[in-house]
Parts: C-alpha cells; sequence; structure tokens
C-alpha cells in the first residue's frame, strides 16, 4: 500500500512537472512570466551552488527555530499554568480571544519601528503567529482531562506537580503535539513573510531581490526551496509527533492500518 501511494505521488509530481514545462513551451503562459521546469531546474541548481543562498537558508532557518522554540515553550507553561489555577482560565479568555484573531501581518509595522530589518522583527512576528497554536492546544487539552481520574490521584496523595506529570500531560500531550506542528508550519509561513516584506535576511529577502532584479527562474527557484522547506518541516514534525505518542491509541491504530 506504501509504494502503491509513493508511485502515485510520484506520478502526480512527474505530471506537474512535465505541465509546467509545456504551458509555457505552448504559448499559453509567457515565458518572461513563468519559465518552463527545466529553467527553473536550472537556476535551482545554480541556487544550490551559491553560498550566499546557504546563507540565506540558515537566516530563515535561525529565526524559524528559534521564533518556533520561544513560542512552544511559552505556550506550553502558561496554557497549563492558566487551566490549572483556579479562575485564571475565566479571568485570560476575554484576553486570549481579543488577541488571538490578529493577524501577525498587521504587527509588520510594529516589528519595523521596534527592531528594523533586523533578525527581531522576524521572531516578533513567527513566536506571536506560533504561540497562539501551541496555546489553544494546551488548554483544550487541559480541559480534556478525566475528572474522576485527577480526583483518584488527588485521594492517592499526589501532589500538584505529580498530577500534572501523570495525569495531567499524558493527557495533553496529543493536543501539544499537534498545536506544535502547526506551530511549526505557521512559524516558517511568518519567517519568509516577515523577510519578504521587512528585508530581514532569509529567503524571503532574496526572492523579492530576484523579483525586483527580474530573474523570474531564480524566484521561482527560491519558490520551490521554500515549498520544499515546508514539507521538510511538516514531515519532520509528523516524525516526532509519531515517536512522541507511540503509546497512544491514535498513533497506534494509525500504524497498525
Amino acid at each position: 500500500m506504501r509504494l502503491q501511494n509513493a508511485a502515485l505521488g510520484a506520478a502526480g509530481l512527474a505530471a506537474f512537472l512535465a505541465l509546467g514545462e509545456a504551458v509555457p513551451r505552448l504559448g499559453l503562459v509567457k515565458e518572461e512570466y513563468f519559465p518552463p521546469t527545466s529553467r527553473i531546474a536550472s537556476a535551482f541548481a545554480d541556487e544550490l551552488s551559491d553560498g550566499a543562498f546557504w546563507t540565506a537558508l540558515g537566516d530563515t532557518l535561525t529565526g524559524w527555530a528559534v521564533g518556533l522554540a520561544i513560542a512552544v515553550s511559552a505556550g506550553i507553561v502558561i496554557g497549563v499554568i492558566v487551566s490549572v489555577v483556579p479562575y485564571l482560565r475565566e479571568a485570560t479568555a476575554s484576553t486570549i480571544e481579543f488577541l488571538r484573531p490578529i493577524p501577525s501581518v498587521a504587527l509588520i509595522p510594529l516589528a519595523v519601528l521596534l527592531y528594523g530589518s533586523e533578525l527581531r522583527s522576524v521572531l516578533l512576528l513567527v513566536v506571536y503567529a506560533s504561540f497562539w497554536q501551541v496555546l489553544i492546544q494546551t488548554l483544550y487539552g487541559v480541559q480534556d482531562v478525566d475528572p474522576v481520574a485527577d480526583e483518584t490521584a488527588r485521594s492517592y496523595g499526589l501532589g500538584t506537580w505529580a498530577r500534572i506529570r501523570h495525569v495531567l500531560w499524558p493527557t495533553a500531550l496529543p493536543y501539544v503535539m499537534t498545536g506544535v506542528r502547526l506551530a511549526a508550519a505557521v512559524a516558517l509561513i511568518l519567517a519568509i513573510t516577515g523577510e519578504l516584506v521587512i528585508g530581514a535576511p532569509g529567503l524571503g529577502a532574496r526572492i523579492a531581490v530576484a523579483q525586483n532584479s527580474q530573474a523570474v527562474p531564480e524566484m521561482y527557484a527560491l519558490i520551490v526551496v521554500t515549498g520544499l522547506l515546508g514539507l521538510l518541516i511538516n514531515v519532520g514534525a509528523r516524525t516526532v509527533e509519531r515517536r512522541a505518542l507511540a503509546w497512544h491509541q491514535s498513533v497506534r491504530g494509525e500504524v497498525a492500518v
């Protein structure tokens, strides 16, 4: 079954690449706007041999990783504290619902005002966007704790930290991992968006330079790189999720199927 799915995926990708080659060659789209796949592939190879490309890739991954680490840590800690402290969930509910819908891109003027085109501007956007993914999932996970299990732990004399470790955390972990997986994708989107709009060092800034200099094949090649990067991050996040939840019924059932 896996080999069949892989074969179908490869066939679909090959058809897509062939279509990308044929459409501009047939004159359906102007090549200066959408170059053939072969030209994009050639530009992609040139990018891989350019040291500046690898520097930009490193800048993007740095902003993504640091911002995601801050967001995940803050989201888990604040989510658990808000959930376990009496009345704190109700006291913060309106504030969370007010701040959460604010688009991160709306903070770009603030980020530029505070930090200019530095890495910290990208981190501000990444952390803000990713934090809510983890926080909301953590809140949902803690709320899903079985009250009977919690009361049983209390009756056996388990303290607050023991109940968090043995009752709350195993229940909330599947939700937390979902939040981390979503946050990883969101963090990459905001990192590249911040670089593209603000001009901070990274792949986004390199795409903007290629666009302004009319280097269209190079621009598409860099877009392909961001797509591959997103794919690798998603696959990596799913792999970590499966390993962290190897004991959970959802993953065990998925493996069995």
